[in-house]
This record gives structure tokens, C-alpha cells and sequence, in this order.
């Protein structure tokens, strides 16, 4: 074997390594998430898959915390912020909506909070408008984050989703995690069986049917403008519970009747999401 021979084949080792290479490793562009843009007390970014043939964009708000830190959910109590996405009108995308996996309650009296203190990802609702090969996600979120009292921040964020492009793996794995981790909806053996609102005594009273053998539930609402809650009164323990709601109502107009109010129910390792609409 001569000299020439032998750098020619050890040439064509290289080449053919560097194309496996390409193949296995995933190039920049395939990356759907933006820059992690750092606020105080964590960091934010939105991480988005291609649009399917119905133009929807699977995507994520992600909400990295610092130990220590929490962020609010969609009820964050008297003095919190919940997270508040605003998309570039000139832009490629819509949002419909922001979806909440199930928070947790903090503190007591006045200065009882709903939210987060674990990082948390919020799957959003995006739809496709126009006609462009190329889809442009440009979103300012605004969202709180507390350690001992709420700190309001704000960041800008850019995805460019290249047609023709193929999704992160990691990426897609992120997303599916998060629309699993979202409430369930009302099923046969965990739902409300009857809500009413009893406007003499300001409260609303729900009978829930739960899961066999659940834990004691816990109970969040959300409800609009005008409209808050207090600490829900649980009964005694059974696969129905009665629960009494405290509500408060303020501003111009002091009605409940024909308002949407979002209930989310945790029972053990099962959480369930409804609406509540009252005459």
C-alpha cells in the first residue's frame, strides 16, 4: 500500500464521519425556542413547534425560578400578577389563550397567593394568520415574580419557525410534558354534581364528586374583574365533598349571574378543570 493510497482512504474516513456527524446532530435551525431572557428571580422564554394543517402552533411559555422565588397563576390573589403574553400585531400569530397547569396556595388571611414555586411551563394557544412560508412568534410577556413581595418584569421574545424545518426533539418533549400536566377534564367519577350561589350569604356552594380514595381536595377559581374568592371551606371527608366558597363582589357591577368562573379541583394525583356559569 503506498502513502497516497493510505491518506486517500483515511480522506474518505473523515468525509464519511463528518456526514454522520451532520446527520446525528440536530443543526441551530432546528431549535423552536427563543433566547432565555433572565429577569429578576429566574428567567423566561417560549418554545414552539411547526404549525399543523389546521394552522395551531403547539408552544410553551417556560418560567425558570431561582430558589426561593414563585410566579403566579392565572387568580393570583390581591397583589400578584398572572402571566400576560402580548403578540406583535405585525406579525405571522394570534394567541387565543394561555392554559395553566394546577398551582398551589401560599400563605394565609390578606396574604393568601395562588401560584408557583417550582419552575413552570404554560402551553399557549397560537394560531397561524396569513399566508408566509415562515412563521414569526414576537411576544412581550409581563408576569410577576415574588420572593418576599411581587416584583412586576417584562421580556421580549422571538421565535422564527423556517418552513421545511424539523422540530427539536427536546423541544416537542417539553411541550407534550406541559399540555400533560394540565387539568383534566370532568369525568364520570371526578366532576361538580350541582353549583349554586347563594347571594344572601356571598358564597357559592359545590357539591364535588371526587375520585375513590382521594385526599382531601384542594380548590382554586378564577373568575373576571369585579370578582374574587376566599379560602374555600371543605367538608367532611367523602367521594362527595360540599365546599363553600367565599366570594367578594366590587366595582360598578355587583352581579355573578351569567360570569365565567374557572374551578380547578386537586384530588391526590388527579387534578380536573370546569367552568362555572350561574343564572
Amino acid at each position: 500500500m503506498t502513502r497516497r493510497t493510505t491518506i486517500e482512504n483515511m480522506a474518505q474516513r473523515l468525509a464519511a464521519t463528518t456526514l454522520l456527524l451532520a446527520f446525528f446532530l440536530p443543526a441551530k435551525s432546528y431549535a423552536a425556542a427563543s433566547e432565555w431572557v433572565t429577569v429578576t428571580g429566574g428567567a423566561i422564554r417560549i418554545v414552539a413547534s411547526q404549525p399543523k394543517a389546521d394552522g395551531s402552533i403547539p408552544a410553551i411559555l417556560e418560567v425558570k425560578l431561582e430558589p426561593g422565588w414563585k410566579t403566579y397563576w392565572r387568580d393570583p390573589g390581591p397583589s400578584g400578577i398572572p402571566p400576560q403574553i402580548t403578540l406583535d400585531p405585525a406579525g405571522s400569530v394570534v394567541l387565543d389563550a394561555i392554559h395553566f397547569p394546577v398551582p398551589k396556595t401560599f400563605g394565609e388571611g390578606a396574604g393568601r397567593y395562588v401560584g408557583y414555586d417550582d419552575p413552570v411551563a404554560f402551553p399557549l394557544t397560537l394560531k397561524r394568520v396569513g399566508n408566509g412560508r415562515d412563521v414569526t412568534i414576537r411576544a412581550s410577556v409581563f408576569l410577576g415574580i415574588c420572593e418576599d413581595i411581587c416584583i412586576p418584569v417584562q421580556g421580549e421574545l422571538d421565535v422564527t419557525l423556517k418552513e421545511g424545518d424539523f422540530d427539536n426533539p427536546l423541544d416537542s418533549a417539553r411541550i407534550a410534558d406541559a399540555v400533560a400536566s394540565l387539568p383534566e377534564a370532568p369525568s364520570e367519577d371526578f366532576r361538580v354534581t350541582t353549583a349554586t350561589f347563594d347571594a344572601a350569604a356571598g358564597v357559592i356552594r359545590l357539591d364535588l364528586q371526587l375520585p375513590q380514595k382521594a385526599s382531601r381536595p384542594e380548590l382554586f377559581l378564577a373568575g373576571p374583574s369585579g370578582i374574587s374568592f376566599g379560602k374555600p371551606v371543605v367538608g367532611e371527608p367523602a367521594t362527595h365533598r360540599r365546599v363553600d366558597v367565599p366570594v367578594r363582589l366590587s366595582g360598578k357591577d355587583k352581579r355573578i349571574a351569567g360570569k365565567p368562573i374557572a374551578l380547578t379541583v386537586r384530588a391526590g394525583d388527579r387534578s380536573m378543570e370546569t367552568t362555572l356559569v350561574f343564572d
